[in-house]
């Protein structure tokens, strides 16, 4: 969860127009080069109106346009409160919840949901170091199997540096034709990857993963080094956010949630709120 208070944000971002600034700054933090007259050159805002124009000619900029505010009529203070929430919950905030919050109908706070979360799958880079690898199986029927071989329920896969961060998405299936280029294409060559006793993550020449020898039916979870608490503890997080928050996700639709949580858990210690917006 970001360092940034809700007492904070109000003092920023009291109205739309220091909204419009911030958005005009951030997309063009070194100025802006002025089509006309082939510099950069001062911009001002123009008056009721969500633009910013060149001093010199008249030339004007509008930084709404190609981001997911571009021809919204709701104002810009509630998408950016929107944003807030969606950054400073740990579990997650479902749009009924953003519509009480914001004070929009819930047509607009799930249009504004979908739309914002459509900005958090980002690129997280290669992993290095210490890197755990493990999969879980996400919904299905309320009763029955738990785990590998369960049916209804999706299975999502991921890998995540100890103390660092996570990547995961939707897979087909766990076989090992699967798993196993994720894993390896995630990774530096220098880095090592743990794994619990699957058999898929065995069948690798990979000298550099890791499985363990136990097995999690013998609540055995840590040898020595090899374990994978640190993505456990990410897949609680996602299970018990959606269970407890949005209680049933499609499985049409998990992957964006799962990239929900994983922005999240990869921006935690961020001191300024998410700032993807283009």
């Amino acid at each position: 969860m970001i360092k940034y208070s809700l007492k904070k944000f109000d003092k920023e971002f009291s109205t739309d127009a220091e909204c419009l600034d911030w958005l005009f700054n951030y997309r063009y933090p070194n100025g802006v080069e002025c089509p006309t007259c082939h510099k950069v050159t001062n911009y001002y805002r123009v008056n009721n109106r969500p633009c910013y124009e060149c001093e010199l000619c008249g030339n004007q900029v509008y930084p709404m346009v190609g981001t997911i505010f571009q021809k919204s009529t709701t104002p810009l203070r509630t998408w950016f409160h929107a944003m807030w929430l969606m950054a400073n919950t740990r579990c997650g905030i479902s749009a009924k919840q953003l519509e009480r919050e914001t004070g929009v109908t819930y047509k607009t706070a799930w249009r504004m949901f979908k739309q914002i979360r459509s900005l958090l799958n980002e690129d997280t880079g290669m992993f290095s170091g210490d890197v755990e690898a493990d999969e879980t199986y996400v919904g299905g029927a309320k009763h029955g199997k738990r785990g590998r071989g369960a049916s209804g329920k999706t299975i999502v896969a991921g890998e995540v540096e100890r103390q660092g961060s996570v990547s995961a998405s939707v897979v087909p299936n766990v076989q090992s034709k699967t798993l196993l280029p994720m894993i390896i294409e995630k990774t530096s060559p220098e880095s090592t990857i743990f794994t619990d006793e699957m058999p898929s993550y065995k069948q690798t020449q990979s000298t550099r993963i890791q499985s363990s020898g136990y097995t999690h039916n013998e609540k055995v979870y840590v040898m020595g080094d090899i374990h994978t608490n640190t993505i456990d503890g990410f897949w609680a997080l996602v299970k018990g956010g959606i269970k407890g928050v949005y209680h049933h996700v499609s499985p049409d639709y998990l992957n964006s949630y799962v990239k929900e949580y994983e922005f999240r858990y990869n921006h935690r210690k961020d001191e300024q709120p998410c700032s993807k917006l283009s």
